[in-house]
């Protein structure tokens, strides 16, 4: 279950420099745009924003895309609560070298606890700034080679869309940066405003791929070698069905020894991690689909549809149904 971020969402930074794609900062502004307006009307405030969304440039002054539009900025880097970085086209090398300032922003940051997105070479920055050394990570599939020539500490899932490590995220592509913003609305402002940003502006988005489940990274963040390559097997066979004892045995442990150190690593036992990793599954195929609610339950592991369902409910305070009626109903913008 995603509970809301303890502290509001106060203040978005979407970085802006030379070469960047004009479609990937104003995509950012308008997903937290809508998210403000709706928050806003949630706590009663009508259409007030009650986010602080900045483009944001290094020095402050207006930039020049890819496509060569200019694009105003707000204010030169500031602290926020959200960093996005966006996709860019520019010679990686001769920006780190004009905007030196941008790495020390991030470091500042991610230390503040600052949640950072980058989106395809966005993911550079973070890489650079030295923030992924150790974790996962991906970006496009056409900077694969680069990436890991440039960056060989960081842990490059080619097979991902979408990596959470550490309250750093990364996307591969726009469709993936769009399933990104979601989780955070949701992750902050809460799964009404999240739905609804989702019914307004991702209506016709065809995914070629499961989002995933984002929000495990940070339970992979430990040096237990054995539980993390356990818990990759469950993420490629969470469907299956198989017994946490076999799972134990193949692996060397006793399973009360199994129980002790899965646990001790990622902070959940094992059968709640995988729940919650059929629960997140069954979160995108309602969300993304038009299969029933028993093809759903028997995808992600559940003969049971009724069992299938109550567990839902008790991870999300939502019925299956519901929550695909939320994200499926059609209403106004706001």
């Amino acid at each position: 279950m995603i509970i809301p971020h303890s502290t509001p969402l106060k203040r978005v930074c979407i970085l802006a420099t030379t070469g960047v794609f004009a479609s990937t900062v104003l995509q950012a502004k308008d997903f937290f745009h809508m998210a403000s307006l709706r928050h806003g009307k949630q706590q009663g405030l009508g259409l007030t924003p009650t986010i602080e969304i900045n483009i944001v440039s290094p020095d402050g002054m207006p930039v020049r895309s890819f496509s060569d539009v200019v694009i105003p900025v707000d204010s030169d880097l500031e602290p926020a609560d959200v960093i996005i970085l966006p996709a860019f086209w520019d010679d990686f090398d001769t920006l780190c070298h004009r905007h030196p300032n941008v790495l020390t922003w991030l470091q500042e940051c991610h230390a503040a606890g600052s949640a950072i997105c980058g989106e395809a070479t966005g993911v550079f920055w973070m890489a650079q700034a030295g923030l992924l050394d150790g974790k996962e990570a991906t970006t496009y599939w056409r900077f694969f080679n680069e990436f890991s020539e440039r960056f060989p500490k960081v842990i490059l899932n080619q097979d991902k869309h979408l990596s959470d490590a550490d309250n750093l995220y990364c996307a591969g592509g726009v469709t993936s940066t769009c399933d990104l913003f979601i989780y955070l609305i949701e992750q902050f402002c809460g799964a009404s405003v999240a739905q609804g940003v989702a019914r307004d502006i991702l209506f016709e988005v065809q995914r070629n791929y499961t989002p995933g489940r984002i929000g495990f990274g940070g339970q992979k963040l430990h040096h237990d070698l054995t539980i993390l390559q356990i818990q990759q097997w469950l993420e490629e066979h969470y469907a299956d069905k198989f017994r946490f004892e076999d799972v134990a045995r193949e692996h060397g442990m006793s399973i009360r020894n199994f129980m002790r150190r899965f646990q001790s690593a990622t902070g959940d036992k094992p059968l709640h991690y995988l729940q919650r990793l059929r629960i997140e599954t069954a979160k995108s195929l309602l969300s993304a689909t038009r299969k029933s609610i028993k093809t759903i339950s028997y995808e992600v592991g559940y003969d049971d549809a009724s069992f299938f369902a109550r567990l839902f409910r008790q991870h999300t305070e939502l019925s299956p149904n519901l929550y695909r009626r939320q994200f499926q109903h059609k209403n106004g913008p706001v």
